[in-house]
């Protein structure tokens, strides 16, 4: 007798996309049909509603339930590069990379279905991005604002995004020192690359292309 397939939803939602510091991170997670109403049970939403200590545990209980699961991390390297080749603005490089992500996260997880949160602000333009690097066939995307808080797996997939990211921020911050969270906004983050301007080291962890570096190398040190 031959066992029943079962349609292989997935999700995809990156983390990490405006700080000046870090790396973005971009996370796939796919369960089988059967098993998606498991990821509502155990309680994943999207991950900026859940304190670090609840990310972490349901994450074990993601991974136990995922038919497959994928990262892709993209360096500050990376970014800077597409940013100054391109000469175009943050925004729209971001989407092209991330969609360039999402599609090899895809074509990993092979789903029959998948979900993905639009970082452009028109839906239909990042799916067609995501189309132009996809390899996989008969594949079917939905690209919504906001699919973190509407659909279970791609909240799943923001949880493991954002734990990836994290690991690895504490691990810099472990060789760095305590650069806070690597936002613009954040004064711990913006006094540790004053220090670098000052002493003119820049770490490889600093998204040199981001605006608030030349803001405030200006001295500029408001809404940087």
């Amino acid at each position: 007798m031959v066992k029943e397939k079962y349609k292989i939803i997935a999700g995809v939602d990156d983390a990490g996309r405006g700080p000046v510091i870090g790396p973005l991170i971009i996370a796939g997670v796919a369960v089988e049909e059967l098993k998606y109403e498991k990821l509502r049970k155990i309680g994943v939403k999207d991950s900026k509603k859940l304190s670090a200590h609840q990310r972490r545990r349901l994450t074990v209980e993601i991974l136990n339930i995922a038919y497959k699961w994928d990262y892709k991390i993209i360096t500050p390297a990376e970014i800077d590069r597409a940013v100054f080749y391109k000469r175009k603005t943050n925004v729209g490089v971001l989407n092209r990379l991330e969609a360039e992500a999402m599609a090899e996260i895809i074509d990993k997880l092979k789903p029959n279905i998948v979900y993905v949160d639009s970082s452009d602000v028109n839906e239909k333009r990042f799916k067609e991005y995501i189309m132009e690097k996809l390899s996989l066939k008969n594949v079917e995307i939905i690209s919504e604002h906001k699919a973190d808080e509407k659909y279970a797996v791609v909240s799943a997939a923001s949880i493991l995004a954002k734990v990836k990211r994290d690991a690895i921020i504490a691990q810099l911050r472990e060789k760095y020192g305590d650069f806070g969270s690597g936002y613009p906004s954040d004064p711990k983050t913006r006094f540790f690359i004053k220090k670098c301007i000052r002493e003119g080291v820049y770490p490889k962890i600093i998204r040199m292309s981001w605006k608030t570096i030349g803001k405030l190398k200006r001295g500029y040190d408001e809404e940087v």
